[in-house]
């Protein structure tokens, strides 16, 4: 991996885990997501129409259907990691959902495809399980705190993030679409997807927007950026090393989770997230 790519992937893993934290901190809901992306898709139009005016790139149905597939998936991924959030702390749900997705990929080419991983990749998946286990502690407490419904949004998400992540190397490696591009098409369409929903609960539009105000304002800006980031390292990198190294942002989600958010078990659940880390760093060198 070259520095310029491992540059673009630890800014992205920061801001990933940021955005993700005013998500937490705003109490989310369906309409904040739509907010937030109809927003989003504002801010980055002109970006997005100058790109495509300089290239001047002419799309056929295939590059059309990756941004939908695109958006279909993006839209599940955050009304699930939404749901998970208001059911379960930052530093449970923001870690189970990253780790998860290259540890189901294995199991799936395993159960599906029937590969056979090395023994590197077997002891990072054996990690990565066993951090989820320390992360999510004695199940009684867990039920207690309220976070054993969220651990199943948290491992749907890992699916979501799994599934986007092949759609969009696709998308920007083999038919170059413009990275930017591609996460903004894919944000119109979530937008379009979830307005149904947003007209039958337009009462609630404007106390949303005034209860998070600067939350709205600040995943707007920062969602779309994360991911621009990490496509623009996919076009040059194998997208087998961008999975796995932008997973750094477990740690930094887990810090703020603990930290900023006062979730508690601190020692434990830092342990648990660079276990995850590690198995990931393994998944990917095995």
């Amino acid at each position: 991996m070259t520095p310029v790519a491992l540059g673009l992937i630890l800014a992205a893993a920061i801001v990933h885990a940021t955005w993700n934290y005013f998500l937490k901190r705003s109490g989310g809901g369906p309409v904040f997501v739509w907010l937030f992306a109809s927003l989003s898709a504002l801010i980055y139009a002109p970006l997005a129409a100058g790109i495509l005016w300089w290239q001047k790139s002419g799309f056929g149905w295939i590059h059309l259907g990756l941004m939908l597939a695109s958006a279909v998936l993006h839209t599940a991924y955050y009304l699930l990691l939404d749901r998970g959030y208001r059911g379960g702390d930052l530093s449970v749900v923001y870690p189970l959902a990253r780790g998860s997705g290259p540890l189901i990929t294995m199991l799936c080419a395993v159960l599906l495809l029937q590969e056979r991983p090395s023994a590197i990749a077997v002891v990072g998946a054996l990690s990565i399980a066993g951090g989820a286990v320390l992360l999510m502690g004695d199940p009684r407490k867990l039920r207690r705190s309220g976070n054993h419904h969220a651990v199943g949004f948290a491992l749907l998400t890992g699916c979501m993030i799994a599934a986007y992540t092949l759609v969009d190397k696709v998308a920007v490696a083999a038919y170059l679409i413009p990275p930017l591009v591609q996460d903004w098409a894919a944000n119109l369409g979530r937008v379009m997807l979830m307005t149904p929903m947003a007209l039958r609960r337009k009462t609630d539009l404007m106390p949303v927007w005034r209860r998070s105000r600067n939350e709205i304002i600040a995943v707007a800006t920062l969602c779309p950026l994360s991911y621009i980031l990490v496509l623009t390292a996919m076009v040059f990198t194998p997208v087998s090393y961008v999975a796995p190294a932008r997973e750094i942002s477990i740690l930094v989600a887990a810090l703020m989770g603990t930290q900023l958010l006062a979730e508690g078990d601190t020692a434990r659940r830092l342990f648990a997230a660079g276990a995850m880390v590690g198995g990931v760093i393994l998944l990917a060198l095995g």
